[in-house]
């Protein structure tokens, strides 16, 4: 009797969690869209609304539940969740609901990501020489600043977001850190935005999802993106004085 090739259990094991997340999304993007959309919200509203003053502790833990679900799995409805939050709990505790909600969901994908590809990676950029070797340098000098800035500018996708940390060897405190206060700007605007969805559902109209753009609100947060960088800069002069 031959005996059966033996396979790397660690190794795939390892990789379970992002397969899920990868299988998850795709077919999360083919069944659930019309599901977590905006249109559904509108038509369920008033059941929502129901549940929630009679049952608002389970609602909100379930809310949390499933906004973490979403982020997890790279489901699609993250912003009409964000719209949800706002509509059901008011501005605040909405955006505390959202942001937690969120927040938990980007460490799972981290936590996924860093098991799965990210702990070998990270030691091969440590061992790597000449270009690779200085932008890892870099980033860990300026960690902080530069994981502010993917979650302030919003032409970062958050997956991406989520992942790249991982993948260079972040630590899991950081990453949450700067997660929950880098995306509470742009979760504020959006939870503001639900908090007035009775009125847009009473004329029939959908929100404005581009407000993120407006001068008004792009202006403050690219303010708080340039704050974020400041270290860096500051660092980059005194080594050219130097």
């Amino acid at each position: 009797m031959t005996n059966m090739p033996r396979t790397d259990a660690p190794g795939f094991v390892r990789h379970l969690p992002l397969i899920a997340i990868l299988v998850a999304a795709v077919l999360g993007a083919v069944t659930l869209r019309d599901q977590l959309s905006f249109q559904a919200l509108a038509e369920n509203r008033e059941a929502l609304l129901a549940f929630r003053d009679a049952n608002y502790a389970a609602t909100a833990l379930g809310f949390v539940a499933a906004y973490v679900a979403i982020v997890a799995f790279s489901l699609p409805g993250a912003t009409v969740a964000t719209l949800a939050g706002g509509f059901l709990f008011g501005l605040f505790p909405g955006v505390l609901y959202n942001v937690t909600g969120a927040t938990i969901g980007a460490v799972l994908i981290f936590l996924a990501a860093r098991w799965g590809l990210g702990e070998r990676l990270s030691a091969r950029l440590d061992a790597g020489e000449g270009r690779i070797k200085r932008l890892r340098e870099g980033l860990r000098e300026n960690e902080l600043s530069v994981l502010f800035l993917i979650r302030l500018v919003p032409a970062v996708p958050f997956f991406v977001a989520n992942l790249l940390p991982a993948l260079v060897g972040v630590g899991l405190g950081r990453f949450a850190f700067t997660t929950f206060f880098g995306i509470m700007p742009g979760a504020l605007v959006y939870t503001w935005v639900g908090a007035g969805l009775g009125g847009v559902f009473a004329r029939g109209e959908t929100p404005d999802l581009g407000i993120i753009f407006e001068p008004q609100v792009l202006g403050p947060l690219l303010g708080l993106a340039a704050l974020a960088a400041l270290p860096m800069v500051l660092r980059l002069f005194r080594r050219k004085e130097a």
